[in-house]
């Protein structure tokens, strides 16, 4: 099967998994307790924060990756999917402060809370967007790209650390799920939430690094024509 063809596969399915998520999340999943018995509909947020939260950690991770390998082979090839890697990172990453921004904002009636986990995530927003500021500052292009894996390999470091803080540090970031096992119910929902997104992310940087090398294309066989 072709890229281009299984992304949009992937587009589609995903598309469509993420919707039923949608509605079995509403309509299907029950909702979160608090100890005193009321029911916590703010946690339905978590269904859509938490996926777009790991499409952006493991995205970001191949930014890194291809980082690596440019630095490695100064292959231009590993640069552009770096570089498109970081762009569905930025697209994920906002999404996530989006809905954790809106949970926050109903949970515990402030718009932001400087905790553990918001903020080394909110660095790590700042760094992928400080990587296209890189970018663009750069001229020479072999430059622009040497400095730009650089950057994207320190700065996905930002993410384990953001996903295990929780984990080592005191914070008032909430377990997504509370302790004592997940309703059946709960636990498809989630899991089908995070297939979906997942195959969203693959299939938005696969079409998008398709989009860059039919731009390629264009370009060589313009140069190849004279102009």
């Amino acid at each position: 099967m072709k890229r281009g063809y299984l992304a949009e596969v992937m587009l589609a399915l995903g598309a469509v998994i993420t919707t039923a998520a949608f509605l079995m999340t509403f309509f299907w999943a029950p909702p979160s307790l608090y100890p005193d018995g009321r029911v916590d509909f703010a946690q339905k947020i978590f269904y859509f924060h938490v996926p777009v939260a790991e499409a952006s950690f493991l995205v970001f991770f191949f930014t890194a990756f291809y980082g690596v390998r440019f630095l490695m082979t100064k292959r231009k090839e590993y640069d552009v999917k770096a570089r498109i890697a970081t762009e569905v990172t930025l697209f994920f990453v906002l999404l996530t402060m989006a809905t954790g921004i809106l949970w926050t904002r109903v949970e515990w009636n402030v718009w932001w809370q400087w905790e553990p986990r918001l903020t080394t995530y909110f660095i790590m927003t700042l760094l992928v967007i400080g990587y296209f500021v890189l970018r663009n500052s750069v001229e020479d292009e072999e430059r622009r790209a040497t400095y730009a894996a650089a950057f994207g390999i320190l700065a996905f470091i930002d993410a384990p650390i953001s996903f295990f803080i929780t984990r080592v540090v005191q914070s008032t970031h909430p377990v997504v799920f509370r302790s004592g096992g997940l309703e059946p119910p709960m636990l498809v929902t989630f899991i089908v939430g995070q297939i979906g997104m997942l195959m969203l992310g693959y299939a938005f940087y696969q079409l998008r690094l398709k989009e860059e090398e039919l731009k390629e294309r264009l370009e060589a066989l313009k140069v190849a024509l004279g102009g």
